[in-house]
């Protein structure tokens, strides 16, 4: 962030003290809102004092939320800032897809690792109330800062995969339902508990009959 006052209010102020104050709760914009359709600006300086502050900040949202990941235009802050955390009940057996403790993605790139697409559910915080099946590279490598300004780099699969390419399309002014094929698979969540659809059989085809 450039030095003196932002725009975005006193919030986050670039001269913060070092002795930050208690976290918020941040709102959380909702589809349709401009700051989501925009692409974020790069941060200038990851260990800035306002940087940790919105860090903190998001992941308190993100915990009363129920959210795996958040990106920082979902608060209304246009800054290629992600956090997220991957835990183990939605793992995979491949290679890389692994439990990563909470994490702050500063400024990051993604890019595949072959050509494999696989299709699976997603919610997103800031499209509550549906889910939607969207197909994600299977494996990606991703590399961005860390709160300490130290380089982060991994190569992962399968649902930790997933959960950066839906947090960092934020970044770039893209929501999950822009990256659907088939929008029959976009639905309610109460009707989805209705009504289970068995994922591999629709795609296989037998969904249209």
């Amino acid at each position: 962030m450039p030095g003196g006052t932002h725009e975005f209010g006193p919030l986050y102020p670039a001269a913060a003290a070092p002795h930050i104050g208690v976290m918020a709760l941040l709102k959380i914009a909702h589809m349709g809102h401009p700051v989501l359709r925009d692409r974020a600006r790069a941060v200038d300086d990851p260990t800035a004092p306002w940087v940790r502050r919105l860090f903190e900040d998001m992941v308190e949202t993100m915990e009363d939320a129920g959210g795996t990941g958040l990106a920082a235009p979902q608060v209304h802050m246009p800054w290629r800032i992600v956090v997220f955390r991957v835990d183990g009940e939605r793992l995979s057996d491949l290679p890389g897809d692994s439990e990563q403790d909470l994490t702050a993605l500063i400024n990051p790139v993604i890019e595949p690792v072959g050509n494999e697409m696989a299709y699976g559910w997603e919610g997103c915080l800031s499209v509550p109330g549906l889910r939607g099946v969207v197909p994600r590279h299977l494996r990606v490598r991703y590399r961005g800062l860390g709160l300490d300004g130290g380089v982060i780099e991994r190569d992962v699969a399968g649902f930790h995969a997933r959960v950066v390419q839906h947090e960092c399309d934020h970044l770039d002014g893209i929501l999950y339902p822009q990256r659907m094929t088939d929008h029959r698979l976009l639905m309610f969540l109460e009707e989805l508990q209705r009504h289970p659809i068995d994922l591999a059989a629709f795609l296989a085809g037998e969904g249209d009959r």
